[in-house]
């Protein structure tokens, strides 16, 4: 039996590959290109999370917890009048501790913290600024950015990842044409997709009282929601015919 090598051709064009073997008086193996396609598509974010706590300090107990109490009060009261639903808030966190310091190999008391915190979800977008706006008026004093979604990014994925499996075609097709042989059938194919979605850009601080001129939340915090972009690779190996 007689083997038989052919040289490997390296193409620097295209992230690809080209294999040929073949074995005298036996099956040829298929010869294969492989290609990476990539694709994207966004979609506009029409809900955001938003996560808030109210902190408090005293040496008192029941101060401290007053005070965490009447800000939740106060921002649910708020939520309420801008249409926030029941079950769109749900209670996060909720604790009484007492802190010490070490003063001189002796724990000293410093006081209680209490903290309630709160998930919520805005599903109009329009009002997210005053959200976080009457979120800081009523007392909360920790806010983390709030993060976007969308009811549409499944969609969005989808035609990512349709995107890109075009892309790896198209480039298995362009080099076939260049060999001058037929493109045959996807052998195997994989693929992987990323979603990240952009943090709110604040041109001001949720703590900044709002301005006398100011139009809504998201005109005084300079909102702007931006779109959500999914990115999707697709790994493809397409058999060569003569």
């Amino acid at each position: 039996m007689r083997l038989i090598r052919l040289a490997p051709l390296l193409l620097s064009v295209f992230p690809a590959t080209w294999a040929v073997t073949a074995w005298a008086g036996e099956s040829v193996t298929p010869r294969t290109v492989t290609v990476t396609g990539e694709g994207d598509a966004s979609v506009q974010p029409d809900r955001a999370r938003l996560s808030v706590n109210a902190e408090a300090r005293n040496l008192d107990l029941k101060t401290a917890e007053a005070q965490v109490n009447a800000a939740a009060r106060g921002f649910l009261a708020e939520l309420k009048k801008l249409g926030v639903a029941d079950e769109d808030i749900a209670a996060s966190a909720y604790s009484v501790n007492p802190e010490y310091d070490w003063v001189n190999n002796q724990q000293k008391f410093r006081g209680y913290r209490a903290v309630r915190g709160f998930e919520i979800t805005v599903r109009d977008l329009g009002h997210l600024g005053d959200v976080l706006l009457k979120a800081t008026q009523a007392g909360i004093n920790q806010v983390n950015a709030p993060v976007l979604e969308s009811s549409q990014i499944k969609a969005a994925q989808r035609s990512a990842l349709a995107r890109a499996t075009e892309d790896a075609l198209a480039q298995a097709r362009t080099m076939a044409a260049a060999l001058g042989v037929k493109l045959g059938p996807a052998l195997a194919i994989s693929t992987s997709d990323v979603r990240t979605p952009p943090v709110p850009m604040m041109k001001a601080m949720a703590m900044r009282a709002p301005a006398a001129d100011a139009v809504d939340g998201n005109t005084e915090l300079g909102f702007s929601a931006g779109l959500l972009r999914s990115n999707a690779t697709v790994t493809a190996s397409f058999e060569l015919l003569p």
